[in-house]
C-alpha cells in the first residue's frame, strides 16, 4: 500500500508595492514562527532576484515568466518537509507591475487563480516611509499605485486579505495575530506555544480577532488613523 501523501504546507503570502516592508516582515515572521516550533520555508521575491541578476527591470514580454516562476517556487516549497511557507510576494505583485508599467492586464487571471490557493494573504500598509534603493525602486507614487491595483484585484475577486501596519515589533505582532486567527486551528498541535497571548485574541469577547479578516477600507482607515494619532 502506498504511503499517504502529506498535505501541502500552509502558505502565508505578503503583498505590497516597493518599499512597503514585505521582505523585512517576511524574514521576521519566518523567524518568529520558527521560534514557536514550526518548520518554515521562506520564498524570496523572484522579481527582485531577477532584476539584480539582469541589472535592469524586466520588459513587458518577460513579466509572465517571472510571475510563473515566483508561484512555481512557492508551490515547490509547499511540497517540501515544512509546516508553513512564507512567501515574499506572489505572481499577483508581478501582475500589478505589468498592469501599471505596460497597461497589460493579461497576467491577472492566472495570478488571481493561483492566489486562491494561498491560506493567508497579508497586505502591507503604507505607513512606512518610502526609501530608494538606488536600483529598483521608482517612487512613493508607484508604491501607492501598486497598492491600489492589488486591493482592487483582491476585492474584485473576493479574496480575503489582512492589512498590517506598524513598525518592527508592532507590524510583526499584527501579522502573528492574523496567522493565529486564520491558521491557528490547523497549526495548533505543532506549535510549541500560542502565537499570541490568548487574552489578546479574546479581548473583544468573541474568541476571534475579527479585524484580521477585515478588508473593509473604512475599517482599515480607522486602524491607520488611530496609529497616526498614537505617533503624534
Amino acid at each position: 500500500m502506498a504511503a499517504p501523501v502529506a498535505p501541502a504546507a500552509a502558505c502565508i503570502a505578503l503583498l505590497g508595492g516597493e518599499s512597503s516592508g514585505k521582505s523585512t516582515l517576511s524574514l521576521a515572521l519566518t523567524q518568529a514562527l520558527q521560534a514557536h516550533g514550526l518548520r518554515v520555508a521562506l520564498v524570496p521575491e523572484h522579481l527582485r532576484a531577477w532584476c539584480l541578476a539582469a541589472g535592469r527591470a524586466p520588459h513587458a514580454h518577460e513579466q509572465a515568466a517571472i510571475a510563473a516562476e515566483q508561484d512555481r517556487q512557492i508551490a515547490a516549497a509547499r511540497e517540501s518537509d515544512v509546516d508553513v511557507v512564507v512567501a515574499d510576494t506572489t505572481g499577483l505583485v508581478v501582475a500589478a507591475y505589468s498592469a501599471h508599467y505596460f497597461a497589460d492586464d493579461a497576467l491577472w487571471p492566472d495570478a488571481l487563480q493561483r492566489q486562491r490557493g494561498i491560506d493567508l494573504t497579508l497586505l502591507m500598509g503604507l505607513d512606512l516611509p518610502w526609501q530608494p534603493d538606488g536600483l529598483l525602486r521608482d517612487s512613493p507614487a508607484v508604491r501607492d499605485a501598486i497598492d491600489r491595483r492589488l486591493r482592487q484585484a483582491l476585492q474584485g475577486a473576493g479574496l480575503p486579505f489582512a492589512p498590517v501596519y506598524g513598525r518592527g515589533p508592532q507590524r510583526l505582532a499584527q501579522a502573528l495575530r492574523a496567522v493565529q486567527n486564520r491558521l491557528g486551528s490547523s497549526l495548533g498541535d505543532r506549535l510549541a506555544r500560542p502565537l499570541v497571548d490568548p487574552d489578546e485574541v479574546l479581548e473583544q469577547g468573541s474568541g476571534r480577532w475579527s479585524c484580521e479578516n477585515c478588508s473593509d477600507p473604512e475599517c482599515e482607515h480607522r486602524l491607520f488613523s488611530s496609529r497616526i494619532r498614537q505617533r503624534g
